[in-house]
């Protein structure tokens, strides 16, 4: 099954708001075997709405149309689909009693505003909204189905979850789908697209791959498209199987891992600790790893030392290698990194150094240039990186990301030691 999402609102197009519900529903309906074909967003305008519905008719099996659904006169969304399904508005009694309930729980008139909004269109199905005031609404048409929700996030989730999926599986027209992402780091996306190319071409046709690169990671989403999810997840299970080898170095994890949550795991699972020294990452590598619950049993603390004086006066950095080699050196690195793990008495240690720009560089250092150091129980090492673009956000975040991506690597070296 196909499906367009059409988003009704002007404030989606002038950015007043963010479109997180074409998300949220395109994350539920691969689950549940529908494919999005598309995403559209339109004004509140007649014209333009009936322009896009007439459009997603001809194309897929399934229209969702969220928003415009609110009992104010901009909200024109109703009488429209009277217009497109030829009907016309009629009172459903049991949506003015839920919505009456709802007021006198909150100690709230209904008004006509209110009342207005049990007015429906008369050849719909009816999906109660327990949630709000505005009802969900299943058309069909030439085996195209339609249905109508408020834009109202929690609302709409409701509707989806308990209304409109469990009618769509009734129907038997959904498919079945398998999605599982690799998650990789430290590989370009053209690099690792020349590695795994053989493999990729020998993928068999109802698997597909898709490259989804960000600062952080490159995932590989493999989606898989039958009639039995059971089947496709051993085969997808298999081709990661042959991909593996190709790319172990730089696989960290699977579908909703992160770095972060994976070196825990590591580090819960062997006992040991870690520390952070912080410079031009300004305390965004502590933030990645507090972000997993349960990071207090493993992650000591960190030292967000951005000032020369601090990295001396906390983590001993010598004022002699400040001075003859920089703070943006493989030297302060090191003495950060052992300082940090001194200091907390950790297991292991993290310290990152470096210009994120846009200004700061200079001819020998330019803008991009980091120095990442670790230490853990037998080794320690630095590493120096150039990262293209003064894009400040960005190379922080590719700095932390390399520094974990390294910090997992030392973990399994040691640990397989």
């Amino acid at each position: 099954m196909k499906a367009e999402i059409i988003t009704i609102g002007d404030e989606i197009l002038i950015g007043q708001i963010v479109d997180t519900n074409s998300a949220w529903m395109g994350q539920q309906f691969s689950l549940n075997g529908i494919e999005i074909y598309q995403i559209t967003s339109v004004h509140d305008d007649r014209k333009h709405i009936l322009e896009a519905i007439r459009n997603a008719e001809e194309k897929v099996d399934l229209v969702v149309i969220t928003g415009g659904l609110g009992p104010t006169k901009d909200d024109i969304t109703k009488g429209v689909l009277c217009e497109y399904f030829d009907t016309h508005l009629v009172f459903h009694e049991p949506t003015l009693e839920a919505i009456k309930v709802r007021f006198a729980n909150r100690g709230i008139d209904v008004n006509r505003l209110n009342r207005d909004q049990a007015m429906l269109p008369e050849s719909c199905t009816i999906l109660p909204n327990k949630m709000g005031t505005a009802p969900g609404m299943w058309f069909e048409r030439n085996d195209t189905i339609f249905v109508s929700m408020p834009g109202v996030p929690f609302e709409m989730q409701y509707l989806v979850e308990f209304e409109l999926l469990p009618r769509l599986r009734d129907t038997g027209r959904t498919k079945a789908i398998f999605h599982k992402t690799v998650l990789t780091q430290g590989v370009p996306e053209s690099m690792l697209a020349d590695r795994i190319s053989d493999w990729e071409d020998a993928l068999p046709k109802h698997i597909k791959l898709a490259y989804l690169p960000n600062p952080m990671s490159v995932r590989l989403r493999l989606s898989a498209y039958g009639d039995n999810e059971e089947t496709l997840k051993k085969e997808v299970e298999a081709e990661i199987e042959k991909l593996r080898p190709l790319i172990s170095e730089s696989i960290f994890g699977y579908d909703e891992d992160t770095l972060a949550s994976v070196i825990g795991q590591m580090l819960a699972a062997n006992g040991k600790t870690l520390a952070v020294a912080e410079s031009c990452t300004g305390g965004y590598i502590s933030h990645l790893i507090t972000s997993v619950s349960g990071s207090s049993e493993y992650y000591k603390g960190g030292v967000t030392s951005y000032a020369n004086e601090v990295k001396q006066q906390v983590l001993g950095v010598s004022a002699e290698s400040l001075e003859s080699f920089g703070a943006v050196s493989e030297e302060v690195a090191l003495q950060m990194a052992a300082g940090v793990k001194r200091l907390l008495n950790a297991d292991y240690a993290v310290a990152t150094t470096g210009i994120a720009g846009p200004t700061g560089g200079t001819e020998e250092k330019p803008v991009g240039t980091v120095w990442i150091a670790l230490t853990g129980q037998h080794k320690t090492f630095a590493r120096k990186y150039v990262f293209v673009g003064d894009h400040r956000e960005r190379n922080i975040v590719r700095s932390a990301q390399t520094a974990l991506q390294l910090l997992r690597q030392l973990i399994l070296e040691e640990t397989n030691h």
